[in-house]
């Protein structure tokens, strides 16, 4: 009994001791506090504000050591990622791009840490508290006429460089100049911030998604996620404007095991420059994804017939197309796309390996690229599905049920191309007269080619 005593005693004064090791938790007044409206502020405040401002709130028991040790980490590592004491520095672009990324973190669960609202019940978002903070950003409100979600620095215009050319990652992650010729995944449609993506896969993402073999993807895996800003065309369509950037997901599981087995690269403009200051900006990509670390951390929902039992994890309904088509155009190359914001679709221009080559101008060269001609063989496809929210980012919105599908056929030369057309349910012929068949070959043949590098 007397060495337990004694133990016991021990045990205490170490306990005690251990309490004058406190390093600071820096707290300071707000210098640009987030630009919001006082119901927004009141949300941000009673959810967000105890880990993610100066300001330092700490219960009694967050206190104790060692228990202090651990908030202190968060608290720093929260202010970090995201400061609502000093956002309001920023351009009103990245202040609601920060509002974006924190609501879709609080509806995908990551968001007050699930450890921390057991402590602090009072942080948890209700519902309704989502609502409002969903209905204040309402992202698709306006049909963009500017874009909203990317704040260009450069001062002048860049100059196209050589894909063989661009720089690593900061972090050594390679540029791949192969991504062009990928195939695509899916599409997004970024209400958020006024921005389209186009998701490519190599040949091992590809297989991989057709199998269903995503939980983990397979070592190998190449992703291409092509941003450009959304523009307003004259025939009410919003069309691929200005090339933003290009994202690069590669998975080797034991090389990039610090990264949650992926490596990440992003690179901004037509000059390709590597995002970030240092090898640190893999953080923000790390950080965002951890949401959807049960699915890999890939956000997309790949556009594929394989049936798995969890459900959102691929996009089996934009994938359903009959194998009666002429063609089937989800493995070719990709074009361009738009979406008809009144009737909620998208499009997507697909060309086949003849057809590709007359399409694809990069850089500047598109400006003053002569009329496209098409060798015979060529054939363009254009699918035109309806959309639907992404289940895994607020603000976007991707392919549903595919709605038709339209094929011009190149012959010979100096014979004008055959068009096809096929839609409602089954994908049946849809035959149409002659001037109605020359109106949507135009209408294929004037859509613009994505600018890229």
């Amino acid at each position: 009994m007397k060495f337990l005593g004694k133990l016991a005693v021990a045990g205490f004064v170490v306990f005690a001791m251990l309490q004058l090791v406190r390093p600071n938790i820096p707290a300071k007044l707000a210098s640009a506090e987030v630009q919001a409206p006082p119901e927004i502020r009141h949300i941000l405040e009673k959810d967000c504000y105890s880990c993610h401002s100066d300001q330092r709130r700490l219960s009694w028991f967050d206190r104790v050591v060692p228990a202090y040790w651990l908030v202190r980490h968060d608290v720093l590592t929260a202010r970090e990622h995201l400061n609502f004491s000093t956002l309001g520095a920023k351009p009103i672009a990245a202040q609601r791009s920060a509002l974006f990324e924190a609501v879709n973190m609080i509806q995908l669960g990551a968001m007050p840490l699930p450890a921390f609202t057991k402590l602090h019940p009072e942080a948890k978002v209700t519902p309704q508290e989502l609502s409002t903070l969903k209905a204040y950003l309402a992202p698709w409100a306006n049909v963009p006429s500017q874009p909203t979600g990317f704040v260009s620095t450069a001062t002048e215009t860049p100059v196209p460089v050589s894909l063989a050319m661009v720089r690593p990652e900061f972090n050594g992650l390679p540029f791949d100049p192969n991504f062009e010729s990928w195939k695509l995944i899916s599409t997004t449609d970024r209400g958020d911030n006024n921005t389209f993506r186009v998701i490519l896969g190599n040949d091992i993402a590809i297989r991989a998604a057709q199998s269903g073999n995503i939980s983990p993807w397979p070592d190998g895996t190449r992703f291409a996620k092509i941003a450009w800003q959304q523009e307003l065309g004259p025939d009410g369509l919003v069309h691929l404007g200005q090339f933003v950037q290009v994202e690069l997901m590669v998975k080797d599981a034991e090389r990039y095991r610090r990264t949650e087995g992926w490596g990440w690269g992003r690179w901004r403009g037509l000059d390709l420059k590597p995002y970030g200051r240092d090898e640190a900006f893999v953080n923000e990509c790390t950080g965002c994804h951890q949401p959807v670390r049960g699915d890999d951390y890939v956000y997309t929902l790949p556009m594929t017939r394989a049936v798995l039992e969890r459900p959102e994890l691929v996009n089996n309904r934009a994938a359903a197309m009959p194998p009666t088509l002429p063609y089937q155009p989800l493995g070719w190359s990709v074009i361009t796309m738009y979406v008809d914001r009144k009737a909620h679709t998208t499009g997507v221009l697909f060309g086949n390996e003849a057809a590709v080559g007359p399409a694809q101008i990069n850089g500047a060269a598109q400006a003053t690229a002569p009329t496209r001609a098409y060798p015979a063989g060529a054939v363009l496809a254009l699918v035109t599905w309806a959309q639907r929210d992404d289940p895994h980012w607020f603000g976007g919105r991707i392919p549903d049920v595919p709605q038709s599908a339209e094929f011009l056929q190149f012959p010979a030369a100096g014979q004008a191309p055959g068009y096809k057309s096929f839609k409602g349910s089954g994908f049946v012929e849809h035959h149409v007269s002659a001037g109605a068949a020359a109106i949507r070959s135009s209408f294929l043949l004037d859509l613009t080619p994505a600018r890229l590098p």
